[in-house]
């Protein structure tokens, strides 16, 4: 498949800068994959779209803040984005360098609380191992000094706000660098309501790093190598999806890294592990019967992976409606339910 077929229009005064007052107060575009039929809907409504039985699988996944503004010896200013902590050298975490030239191995960068970080080496280009040089731990740096890394088509600052607006009401595990946007439509009010309807809901954790958000590059989409997040799926989540088999419920995952939780669990029988699995057209998913997601960027691993569930030109076309009925897209945009 060629990137080019990723590509559709995306109007820049369309992409949400803000998140809406209300989460569930979102638009809902309900794309049925049989008959190509789309519907208009709103996410507070999502209970009369599901039916008793389903199961909804979320991300419970915690965004941390992950960007640290350091200055170099030199006195240059460098953007940092701290992705997870290494297991060698202890303390030391992975982290990805905005800067405009390459920094030296051993370089010494400053925080303007007088905390202390080191370069030590690079994994691989564009990936640097960073350690504390002052013993103090870099979650507690983070705590201090980090601010949320808000996706590069935000073009603001993050606010107070973002802290929550920005993490899912049921977020619980610290780590990962960006949300799962399809999940921060969902108020305690609406997972009730889907409860008492007989709609189930079952967690498990993929931390989202660099591996979801890298635009593929290459003029292949299949030549695209996904950078490895990890996740697991705990035994209640197991449980949730064997009886929601037996039952003849749907699986539903919300948002596409649930997605790739569950199908990497259904490829290799892992509850637990780094998942590099990229899933584009031609993927045969084994445990998503539906899914719900926002709108995302043009030659995106998401889109891919939407494109691969749903279909090329159906997506296609139910992104043109959207763009047409003025939708909001991307991270603090409106939402798809895909059945």
């Amino acid at each position: 498949m060629r990137v080019a077929e990723l590509d559709y229009e995306l109007p820049p005064e369309l992409i949400a800068q803000h998140p809406l007052e209300r989460r569930d107060e979102a638009r809902l575009l309900v794309v049925d994959r049989k008959s190509g039929k789309l519907e208009h809907s709103r996410f507070y409504k999502l209970d009369q779209c599901l039916r008793e039985g389903d199961l909804l699988v979320i991300n419970d996944t915690r965004v941390f803040p992950a960007r640290l503004l350091v200055r170099k010896e030199t006195g240059g200013t460098v953007e940092l984005l701290l992705v997870r902590p290494l297991e060698q050298p202890e303390g030391a975490w992975l982290s990805l360098i905005r800067s405009h030239r390459a920094l030296k191995e051993g370089s010494q960068l400053s925080l303007p609380d007088g905390s202390v970080l080191r370069l030590v080496d690079y994994q691989r280009p564009g990936r640097a191992v960073i350690v504390s040089d002052d013993g103090r731990p870099l979650d507690t740096i983070l705590e201090r000094c980090g601010m949320l890394a808000l996706p590069h088509y935000i073009r603001r600052p993050a606010a107070d706000d973002d802290r929550d607006a920005y993490q899912t009401v049921y977020a619980a595990q610290t780590g990962a660098i960006a949300a799962p946007t399809a999940g921060l439509h969902f108020t305690p009010e609406l997972l009730s309501r889907l409860a008492e309807h007989g709609i189930r809901t079952a967690a498990l954790t993929l931390h989202i790093g660099p591996g979801t958000f890298i635009p593929i590059r290459g003029p292949e989409v299949e030549s695209h190598s996904m950078e490895a997040e990890w996740y697991t799926i705990p035994e209640s989540a197991v449980k949730a999806l064997d009886h929601c088999r037996r039952i003849a419920g749907r699986v539903i995952a919300v948002g596409t890294s649930s997605a790739r939780a569950l199908e990497s669990y259904a490829v290799t029988g892992d509850v637990e592990g780094f998942t590099g699995l990229f899933i584009h057209p031609g993927f045969r998913f084994k445990l998503c019967d539906a899914m719900i997601t926002n709108f995302h960027m043009p030659r995106s691993t998401v889109l891919a992976l939407v494109m691969a569930f749903a279909g090329r030109e159906l997506i296609l076309a139910a992104y043109r409606e959207a763009i047409r009925r003025r939708y909001r897209l991307l991270s603090y945009g409106d939402a798809m339910l895909i059945l």
